[in-house]
């Protein structure tokens, strides 16, 4: 599974519509959008400051995940930021692995 850090404000629009149908309304389409394309929420909570919302959900894939961004944009109720998020396991396995670079100028 792939994991995401999702970060979104709300548009007037998209917090307009939190104010009609609460929090648990949201919490909800989320769940039945991320279960839609075999994924999990693993977190949700609302928040306040540069951001309105924060989740991590678990896709089966990063198409799906893709899928679901595009969809929610184009919307324009909200604005998101997805994070990859990667285990301490997928990080060792990227340190052992080598790579050939060359810095700029060098």
């Amino acid at each position: 599974m792939a994991k995401f850090l999702i970060q979104a404000s709300y548009t007037p629009e998209g917090a307009r519509g939190v104010l009609k149908e609460g929090a648990s309304g949201r919490g909800a389409a989320v769940e039945q959008v991320v279960a839609g394309l075999g994924g999990t929420v693993e977190a949700m909570y609302f928040s306040f400051g540069e951001d309105d919302f924060v989740c991590i959900l678990d896709f089966p894939d990063t198409v799906s995940m893709a899928a679901v961004s595009l969809s929610v944009k184009a919307s324009g109720a909200l604005h998101t930021r997805a994070t990859p998020l990667l285990t301490l396991a997928e990080i060792d396995e990227a340190a052992r692995r080598e790579v050939s670079f060359r810095p700029p100028g060098a």
